[in-house]
């Protein structure tokens, strides 16, 4: 399996590109501002992009997916009440096939109501719900400091520790992680009561 870590656009963002090998099957997350190496690279390894799955429908995170879609002829996938005009609504629990492997959707409101992660292949993209070494935000339109804590304590921990953190923005200090370093390290994940948690949030 190929996995391509892009740091594109104004926002220290992360796209992905997975694919299962050179020629092969592809799917691209969160294509965002500044995508033209990110084509490039599709191009240059002759993939066919199959599906774009955003983990939520911020600007960011979604800006490249018609130029995406343009050149490759992809399915846009992403949660059911994003409202970004997708191919493929998804719910918690789905899973699509891939590029070879198995992608399965773990809805996580928070930080957006549509937030999801996607997990395949030992990895988990993981949006702007959890950073290496952070969280997202909760105090954008639609942000919850609530549904962030059962997102984080109540799927995001019961997640596999050997799993790969593939994170939305590299905000920490490297640009990748796993569950369980987070879970030791992440000052974010400490043993907090729901109400400590979005006492924290918001102060």
């Amino acid at each position: 399996m190929i996995l391509k870590q892009f740091q594109i656009g104004p926002y220290q963002n992360f796209t992905y590109v997975v694919a299962a090998a050179e020629g092969g099957e592809a799917f691209v997350i969160d294509p965002s501002f500044g995508i033209e190496p990110v084509l490039e690279y599709i191009d240059a390894h002759r993939l066919q992009v199959r599906f774009i799955l955003n983990t939520h429908s911020h600007p960011d995170h979604v800006a490249g997916n018609g130029d995406v879609k343009a050149r490759t002829g992809a399915r846009v996938a992403a949660y059911q009440s994003a409202r970004l005009g997708q191919d493929v609504s998804l719910e918690d629990g789905s899973e699509l096939s891939a590029a070879g492997t198995s992608v399965r959707v773990v809805h996580t409101p928070g930080h957006t109501p549509d937030s999801v992660l996607y997990v395949f292949s030992g990895n988990v993209a993981t949006g702007d719900t959890l950073f290496v070494g952070e969280c997202g935000r909760t105090d954008l339109p639609g942000g919850s400091p609530g549904d962030l804590y059962d997102s984080l304590f109540g799927k995001v921990l019961k997640l596999d520790d050997g799993l790969v953190v593939l994170p939305g923005h590299d905000y920490g200090r490297t640009p990748t992680s796993t569950i369980g370093y987070e879970r030791m390290s992440n000052y974010v994940l400490q043993p907090r009561t729901k109400e400590e948690f979005i006492r924290f949030m918001q102060a």
